[in-house]
């Protein structure tokens, strides 16, 4: 590995008690800072800490770019198939490796278990302009796995390096990996070939979800184990998994030790998670604001499927805007359901317009 690979580490830290010293405001404040400071990965500067995490099925261009937007530093694509790149299929070349001139630094995320497949998409990742390459081995999907992809590649440690290695080689450009602790609780798998990664490839930094691939999205995630890891590993360490809010972002960060982090499901109609970490936003949206936000959208995502098909692709994102709006149940519930069945983004629009909760009135 090189020195600069090796040296990266997670500033603010308190060496003797492995968090941020001072009260709770310094606390925060400390990190903070600490997550604002720039750092280089395999010599691409990233200008802070905080990123967004590859997302399956929603980390387009635009929902990168809406990151990028509101302060992160650096955004990674949802996970693209290697075979679908390596046979040229159309939606995916078109939709899925489309690169903003604004979004870099940016890293295309891919899955595949076949290091010859990864080499050849690698190349077109690589011409299409991204600055980074990730591959994906930590989603706990049946459908990825039982193909050899995704977690799967935790119990095949000689394949995956086999696969970091034919993706650097084919692209020139660095490659990283997102993986999960364990298949399953106890065995230790992802840590094992964190190392063998580390020492056998040329991988660049290691993106650690700290759960097994059992538990998808539940259970506590271990940031203790991803200290120890960041501690010993000669490559920076990415940390991913609960980090729902600032407060949860800045007590992973600094108890993990890690380089930075990578916000997922969090960021789900929050954008301005972002903002909270690396611009001192402490006010929450204004309805102003969430209805230009999802107008923003709307307008991207027209621009990319087109008017028929954002409508459907949106409706995923909706909910996420609507609970931000306000308002009792009932009524949110009555929104999203008028929302979804809407013909088109145009009697979205209207209906959001019209949508007006009642003010929270004082206890008496």
């Amino acid at each position: 590995m090189s020195s600069e690979q090796a040296t990266i580490e997670s500033p603010g830290l308190d060496a003797t008690t492995g968090g941020l010293a001072g009260s709770a405001a310094g606390a925060d404040a400390a990190t903070d800072a600490a997550l604002r400071e720039s750092w280089s990965l395999a010599g691409i500067t990233i200008p802070n800490r905080v990123g967004l995490a590859p997302l399956a099925g929603i980390g387009n261009w635009f929902v990168r770019l809406q990151a990028r937007r509101h302060g992160a530093g650096l955004v990674v694509s949802e996970m693209v198939s290697s075979y679908a790149v390596h046979y040229e299929n159309q939606r995916t070349c078109t939709e899925l490796l489309r690169i903003h001139p604004d979004e870099h630094p940016v890293s295309v995320q891919l899955f595949g278990a076949d290091p010859d497949v990864i080499a050849s998409a690698a190349e077109r990742v690589a011409a299409v302009g991204a600055d980074l390459i990730d591959i994906n081995m930590g989603c706990p999907v049946p459908k990825v796995c039982k193909t050899g992809a995704g977690a799967a590649l935790l119990d095949d440690p000689d394949r995956a390096v086999a696969i970091v290695d034919a993706a650097a080689r084919a692209s020139g450009l660095p490659v990283t990996a997102k993986l999960r602790t364990g298949l399953r609780a106890g065995d230790g798998k992802g840590v094992r070939l964190a190392y063998e990664l580390a020492e056998r490839s040329p991988v660049a930094a290691l993106c650690v979800h700290p759960r097994n691939a059992t538990q998808r999205h539940t259970g506590k995630p271990d940031y203790e184990l991803v200290a120890e890891m960041a501690a010993r590993l000669p490559v920076p360490v990415l940390l991913s998994g609960g980090l729902r809010d600032a407060a949860h972002v800045r007590d992973a960060f600094a108890r993990s030790g890690a380089t930075a982090v990578l916000l997922a499901r969090g960021t789900f109609g929050n954008p301005w998670l972002f903002d909270e970490l690396l611009r001192d936003r402490e006010e929450q949206p204004t309805r102003e604001e969430i209805l230009g936000e999802l107008d923003w959208l709307i307008e991207r995502a027209t621009e990319h499927l087109g008017a028929a098909r954002a409508n459907r692709y949106l409706r995923k994102f909706y909910p996420w805007y609507i609970e931000r709006l306000g308002g009792v149940r009932a009524q949110q519930k009555r929104l999203q359901s008028e929302v979804q069945q809407a013909a088109d983004t145009g009697e979205v629009r209207s209906l959001l317009a019209r949508y007006e909760p009642p003010p929270v009135l004082p206890l008496s």
